[in-house]
């Protein structure tokens, strides 16, 4: 098969994805990270894998509490503390003020602090709640918002990655020198299908969940540029995290509002 042959270079870039994002071993190599460093489609695609497989626990006949629990524990299981790692330190970054080399420096360290604590602390409770605040809507329902948010999360990747520049050299680098605004395009047309065929009145409160992602990926953006003069590794992971948690209630909010 030619190694120019579309599907599989998009079977590639789907395949680096999965294995950037999640601890699924679906093997790969050099040319499966190349070709999805170049293709930001592939980040919301990865998006509906994740939340299907996350959104199966509202199936389970189980308790809320519980519920809450097997969300969290196959979440993490199954993407992993990466992107967690980001938001923490991003926290602590964010408990620097007005020195943006300490910001910098703190941002690269690996150690976490009372910030970092604090931010990943508060993200995975409003996380818990979000799924919490599903119960009674029904098992079909919370698990269309959940991918919805979960592919949200991710086009709120893509987005950092394709309008950001490099604010060092580094994992983060290799997605965000290399790809433009115009691959944004096609990562928000992969994430269409989210809000599709919608349960009655959900419609909109998949679309607000879906657009919860890249207007967190947009403030992080801002605060990128102007604090480290670009986007790093750890703010992509940090606006994977706090996209999800806060698609959850807006799904939610929204759905109960309309």
């Amino acid at each position: 098969m030619s190694e120019s042959n579309p599907l599989l270079a998009v079977g590639r870039a789907i395949r680096g994805a999965v294995g950037f994002l999640t601890r699924i071993p679906v093997g790969g190599g050099e040319a499966d990270w190349e070709a999805f460093r170049r293709a930001a489609y592939s980040l919301p695609l990865v998006g509906y894998l994740v939340g299907g497989l996350v959104g199966s626990v509202f199936f389970l006949p189980v308790q809320p509490p519980t519920l809450v629990a097997a969300y969290l524990v196959g979440l993490y299981l199954i993407t992993g503390v990466t992107h967690a790692d980001g938001l923490a330190d991003l926290g602590d970054a964010l408990a620097v003020h007005g020195d943006v080399d300490r910001t910098r420096e703190v941002l690269k360290d690996s150690a976490t602090g009372v910030g970092g604590a604090l931010l990943l602390g508060v993200t995975l409770l409003v996380l818990a709640l979000g799924v919490l605040s599903f119960a009674g809507i029904g098992s079909w329902r919370a698990f269309r918002l959940v991918v919805a948010a979960e592919v949200g999360a991710k086009l709120g990747m893509a987005l950092l990655a394709c309008y950001g520049r490099p604010a060092h050299d580094g994992l983060g680098a290799q997605l965000v020198g290399e790809l433009s605004y115009r691959a944004f395009g096609p990562a928000l047309l992969v994430s269409l299908p989210a809000v599709a065929a919608a349960p009655e009145g959900l419609a909109i409160a998949l679309l607000a969940a879906v657009a919860t992602g890249p207007a967190v990926g947009l403030a992080v953006l801002t605060w990128g540029h102007r604090t480290l003069d670009g986007v790093s590794g750890d703010l992509l992971g940090a606006t994977n995290e706090m996209a999800r948690a806060l698609a959850l209630h807006v799904g939610v909010s929204v759905w109960i509002l309309t």
